[in-house]
């Protein structure tokens, strides 16, 4: 189905999600419209052009039907989201965390294309003399869904950046934990942000503050959300000066008396 540059009417369809930023709604057994509340956040047209380009490379995402400068028409995935397994069977946990842990490190592998603009608040760049690599930006159980026919899928690729993919595992980690989540929840994510960490190839501790400072200065978060956030850099921050102190010291005692 294509949208034919017509505006569909969002009543008269199924309401399946609602996000953030965007609402999708059912076209029919094969196909859902993904669309913005505010047009003017909306950046659907490269959001359709990044699925391509990393469909073509092996990576798992829908199908892309259609775009306007406010709507996608995409392929239907049925089956719960990743937090959704969680949820279900908490005794997973391992499993799933690994799960999230090798689609961050497929990811990794792909190639930045040069018209993949770095992330707009300058965090999270590609080092000078490195390749960049696609970045999701929103990488968390919830925009995973594990279909039956082609295993996980990720979507939302709203603000899908060139970048260090260490870092897309930091922005990861921090929404993890920072979220507004029942006490329950949070303690059992503690242990899967852990278990992510040790299972993705990148290292996220340098880049903890940074991913938690460009959470912070986006909009839709809540005042506890954003305490969190100013807790995780200060706390980031420190662990940062101690290593820091530590590689010093170490530096000093290696050098030779005079």
């Amino acid at each position: 189905m294509t949208l034919e540059g017509r505006r569909l009417v969002a009543p008269d369809l199924e309401l399946l999600a609602q996000g953030r930023d965007a609402d999708v709604y059912a076209l029919d057994d094969a196909t859902v419209l993904r669309r913005y509340r505010d047009p003017t956040h909306s950046n659907t047209l490269m959001e359709a052009k990044v699925m391509a380009y990393l469909a073509e490379h092996g990576y798992p995402v829908p199908r892309v039907h259609d775009a306007t400068d406010t709507d996608l028409v995409l392929e239907r995935l049925n089956g719960p989201t990743l937090f959704e397994a969680l949820e279900a069977q908490p005794d997973s946990l391992a499993h799933n965390a690994r799960q999230l842990a090798e689609l961050h490190d497929r990811l990794a592998a792909v190639p930045a294309p040069d018209w993949l603009p770095a992330p707009r608040n300058g965090h999270g760049r590609a080092a000078a003399g490195t390749r960049a690599s696609v970045l999701h930006l929103d990488l968390h159980p919830l925009n995973v869904i594990l279909t039956p026919e082609r295993g996980p899928m990720v979507i939302d690729w709203t603000i899908a950046a060139a970048g260090d993919p260490a870092f897309d595992l930091a922005r990861t980690i921090v929404t993890i934990s920072t979220a507004d989540l029942p006490e329950a929840q949070t303690a059992l994510l503690r242990r899967y942000t852990r278990i992510l960490r040790h299972a993705s190839t990148s290292d996220p501790s340098p880049h903890l503050a940074d991913a938690a400072r460009a959470k912070l200065a986006e909009p839709n978060k809540t005042e506890s959300e954003a305490a969190r956030l100013r807790a995780l850099i200060e706390s980031a921050e420190g662990a940062e000066d101690v290593k820091h102190a530590d590689r010093a010291e170490r530096a000093e005692r290696k050098r030779p008396e005079l």
